[in-house]
């Protein structure tokens, strides 16, 4: 009877050490889900390049399409999403003060150069006077377009003025009385230059992709790479100290994954490391 008992005994415990260790081992196996929001190109196409690398490393994450630039940051704010990858810093600062909101940056990824289009022009420098120049109404990028004019020679700035919060309204002498018109979709850019409206058309790297162009080749100025103009991605403050969070920037910025970029869009987006 005292043999009996104690093998009972051990019998309890080895299986109360096998459920522990059990328990253990299915922590570690646990697989985390995150939402991601996402313009269609470059940014999702990025995402799920990396979605195999952060399922092997317990990160499940889906990839959520959003078609212009207003809908991501209200979803990610409200919860509806864990982070999204679109905007640049300057486009969050702005939106954050717009919108009362609190997002922050976990990482830059990628820069996608804003470039100027023209089919009647080889060269910015050859508009002529008082050539409408189409802009979109995204007053995050106004800065960039005012940069490519300034670099140019066409326009220049007040002094005092910092470019990253610089609106038309900021251009202190324009030579060529250029008519700059900017209240259009940032979609929209790519069709009108398509349908030769305006003299030149102000596009964004990635809706230029979309639609076909290669901006480093089909642009007549194009956005310098030491631009601070960097996608980044988008978290609600305190998440990007998240284990799932850290696993996905460090996929995005990994070497693998910047050469991918640079092989794909051939010069037509940038990863960071090259800015």
């Amino acid at each position: 009877m005292r043999k009996k008992g104690i093998l009972g005994l051990l019998a309890v415990a080895a299986t109360a050490f096998l459920l522990v260790g059990c328990g253990k081992s299915s922590d570690a196996n646990k697989t985390t889900t995150i939402t991601v929001g996402a313009s269609s190109v470059p940014h999702a196409q990025i995402l799920k390049h990396v979605q195999p690398q952060l399922k092997k490393e317990g990160v499940n994450l889906k990839v959520k399409v959003f078609q212009d630039y207003v809908l991501p940051n209200k979803a990610l704010a409200s919860k509806e999403l864990d982070a999204n990858y679109f905007q640049h810093a300057p486009f969050l600062k702005n939106w954050n003060k717009e919108n009362h909101g609190s997002l922050v940056s976990a990482g830059s990824v990628h820069l996608e150069p804003i470039g100027v289009f023209s089919k009647k022009v080889k060269n910015l420098k050859d508009l002529k006077d008082g050539a409408t120049v189409l802009v979109s109404s995204n007053v995050a990028d106004y800065g960039r377009v005012l940069t490519l004019f300034k670099d140019a020679g066409l326009i220049t700035i007040k002094k005092g003025t910092d470019l990253t919060s610089a609106t038309f309204n900021d251009i202190a002498t324009n030579k060529r009385h250029l008519k700059f018109k900017h209240s259009y979709e940032a979609k929209l850019m790519p069709q009108f230059y398509k349908n030769n409206e305006g003299d030149a058309v102000v596009i964004n790297a990635n809706y230029a992709v979309q639609s076909g162009l290669n901006p480093s080749k089909d642009a007549i100025a194009l956005e310098k790479s030491d631009s601070p103009y960097a996608n980044l991605v988008a978290v609600r403050k305190g998440d990007q100290k998240k284990p799932a969070i850290k696993k996905l920037m460090k996929a995005l910025t990994s070497k693998s994954t910047q050469q991918w970029i640079k092989n794909k869009y051939k010069g037509a987006i940038m990863p960071v490391s090259d800015n």
